[in-house]
């Protein structure tokens, strides 16, 4: 088999060049990092995780007419996505205060906000990904008023939809980040959903206990992350029921 054209290589992903016009082939890594990749380690079958738990959501906006990049799953750690022009920014949709807010704010974590708080990060490692508001975006250009507009739609119908399904498996969506890209069909643009939808980039509580499961499990060094991730997808019915006795996740295909 050709060797496929290397793209892009992140801190969680790998992007190759896709079999067919405008497509990419999105390989999810076992890597997990914290704290701008400061905290590092390889944890077996997070990407197996993250690859089918990011298929669920991806296709379930899809259905409810949200557009995502996401065609179709390839194996048990690649899918087909459309290729698009990422917008620069990561879009923090916070229903809790968690995290940076809570640092920021002095606000006890935990604490339910009076609405959806949506922020903008500038997409810069270098810099820490820092915080900006809807003056810097449109100053330096990055979006459009326009584009705004439909991002925000766009994160807050992510919200309603994750926040629903999570809340229907007994699991609170704290936050949550997400990535736009613009896709071209001749001279018309569109925003999609694109990178990934996991508990990478989400913030899960169990409603009961409060437990995380969550990557901060691994930022706090709470337990297995796996574990974490596997009951995520044990309870939305991505993995048998008897996966809990499982030492590496078997996910339904």
């Amino acid at each position: 088999m050709a060797r496929r054209k290397k793209i892009y290589e992140g801190k969680a992903k790998i992007l190759y060049e896709g079999p067919e016009p405008n497509t990419i082939v999105q390989y999810f890594k076992d890597d997990a990092t914290a704290f701008n990749a400061q905290k590092k380690d390889v944890i077996d079958g997070k990407g197996v995780l993250n690859n089918r738990l990011s298929e669920f959501f991806m296709t379930g906006l899809n259905t409810i007419g949200v557009p995502t990049h996401f065609i179709r799953r390839l194996n048990m750690r690649e899918q087909l996505v459309r290729s698009c022009e990422i917008i620069p920014l990561e879009i923090i949709v916070r229903n809790y205060a968690a995290g940076s807010l809570s640092k920021r704010l002095g606000i006890e974590e935990g604490t339910q906000l009076p609405r959806p708080i949506v922020e903008y990060c500038y997409k810069d490692d270098k810099l820490g990904d820092p915080l900006v508001t809807e003056e810097h975006i449109a100053a330096f250009g990055w979006a459009s008023q326009q584009d705004m507009d439909d991002i925000l739609s766009l994160s807050l119908r992510v919200n309603d939809f994750m926040s629903g399904l999570m809340l229907g498996v007994g699991i609170r969506l704290v936050d949550f980040k997400i990535e736009i890209g613009r896709v071209f069909d001749g001279d018309f643009q569109r925003l999609v959903v694109a990178d990934e939808i996991s508990p990478d980039s989400c913030r899960l509580w169990d409603i009961e206990t409060g437990q995380k499961l969550d990557k901060d499990v691994f930022r706090r060094d709470l337990g297995n992350l796996t574990d974490a991730y596997s009951e995520v997808a044990r309870r939305l019915g991505v993995m048998p029921q008897n996966a809990t006795q499982m030492t590496k996740p078997t996910l339904i295909n």
